[in-house]
């Protein structure tokens, strides 16, 4: 192997495990992203299932339009 592999492996291993703890403190971080990310979701639960409590069950109306949409013409021009 070549001098310059052997001097990327060394700068890759001092990054990872040089510093004590740096694996624990990014799995650490990784945790409280997560924790925080499932109470984000909880919470907008909660707010969607009391906005839902607060208005009631309403019902949709649906009207006609008045005008009628003219169709698409047929492959050769002209309407069916």
């Amino acid at each position: 192997m070549s001098l310059t592999h052997w001097l990327v492996v060394g700068v890759l291993v001092l990054l990872l495990f040089g510093g004590r703890g740096k694996i624990s403190d990014i799995m650490g971080d990784m945790a409280k992203g997560i924790k925080s990310f499932k109470k984000g979701l909880s919470e907008e639960d909660e707010v969607a299932d009391g906005m839902s409590q607060q208005r009631g069950a309403q019902t949709i109306e649906h009207r006609a339009d008045p005008q009628v949409r003219p169709t698409v013409g047929s492959v050769d021009g002209r309407q069916s």
